[in-house]
């Protein structure tokens, strides 16, 4: 029996073809930048999100945090989403690797918006610590994406300030295809951005940070210092380029199987989703049904080979990645149906 995976687009598996070209992968010391296949990664990077620089790093919390590091100072500020990545999913690094004060802007959108900005902005007060960072996030961890122009407004405000942006885009090809954008398009209305190689793009370890060449120079030491200096990297630079090549546009085939699967998921009773919330790969639902227990659903969904993540705060999320086909959403759409049948 096949394993349908929905937790996540982490759980991704490579393929054949990007394990080969791992194999052959021609590799040096990057440490000393001898790693030609890394090389030729982060130049590649560098133009496909229009910055002077880029870097190989091993995750993209190593991206991020290395990002605000190289941008801020001892006892900043940064703003951030509320419901953020960087915020609530990265172990309070900001505050412990930075030493700096994460800002939340709440919003029900979590977009973060000029006013947001212009509300956070503080004359000088030696009692508060100065916003220096912007902390953007696209596309946005509730499966939707940030308009281009509200980017842009956000941008133009944050730099009025002499504030710096960063954008975590972990999954910033999902959103460049929702937004019928290029990553640079994107990318243009920050000074650094972080994307995943992994999670849609299937390649099993690695992200880039890109931005100004004086920026990535001192991240580049920053990641030393945490113990992220690789070696003989090229091996999973190589996932990385293929990834660039082959996996962006079957992207496409992710997002139609999340509409797919929200559509399909949206015609049992009792089941309550947001059709235009579905934008990338991500299905967010709730279920409210009497007598459903979440517990035992996800133990039938699992008996019958689909593993999910427990609902939270009521809400599942199902993620569709390489490997996920549209007969497994079929799979997952009547599995559903029956567990919550057979409870009424």
């Amino acid at each position: 029996m096949k394993t349908i995976d929905l937790r996540s687009d982490t759980v991704t598996l490579q393929p054949k073809e990007m394990i080969e070209a791992m194999a052959d992968a021609e590799v040096g010391d990057d440490v000393y930048r001898e790693d030609p296949t890394i090389n030729r990664l982060e130049e590649k990077a560098a133009k496909l999100t229009g910055k002077p620089a880029a870097m190989f790093v091993l995750s993209g919390v190593m991206g991020n945090q290395l990002a605000i590091r190289s941008q801020t100072h001892h006892g900043d500020a940064a703003l951030v989403g509320a419901n953020s990545h960087l915020y609530t999913h990265e172990t309070g690094a900001i505050a412990a690797f930075s030493g700096v004060l994460p800002v939340p802007c709440s919003n029900v959108d979590d977009c973060i918006y000029p006013e947001d900005i212009e509300a956070h902005t503080e004359g000088p007060d030696i009692h508060v610590p100065p916003i220096t960072l912007l902390c953007m996030e696209n596309a946005l961890g509730n499966g939707t994406v940030v308009p281009l122009e509200l980017m842009k407004a956000d941008y133009a405000m944050a730099k009025e300030r002499g504030w710096n942006v960063h954008l975590d885009g972990a999954r910033l090809f999902n959103a460049a295809l929702a937004l019928g954008k290029t990553p640079a398009e994107i990318a243009h209305y920050t000074d650094t951005v972080s994307f995943c190689l992994s999670k849609g793009l299937s390649a099993p370890v690695g992200s880039i940070l890109a931005g100004p060449k004086e920026t990535i120079e001192k991240a580049r030491r920053y990641r030393k210092m945490i113990g992220g200096g690789i070696r003989q990297g090229g091996y999973l630079a190589a996932a990385g380029i293929y990834a660039l090549d082959h996996m962006v546009d079957r992207l496409r085939e992710d997002h139609e199987n999340a509409k797919y699967l929200a559509d399909g998921l949206s015609k049992i009773p009792g089941i309550e989703l947001e059709l235009d919330k579905v934008q990338i790969n991500m299905v967010f639902f709730k279920i409210n049904v009497p007598n459903y227990d979440a517990k035992s659903l996800r133990k039938y969904l699992q008996k019958n080979g689909v593993v999910t993540l427990p609902p939270e705060h009521g809400q599942y999320r199902f993620v569709t990645h390489y490997g996920i086909t549209k007969d497994d959403c079929d799979t997952v759409i009547r599995l559903i149906k029956e567990y919550l049948a057979s409870k009424k």
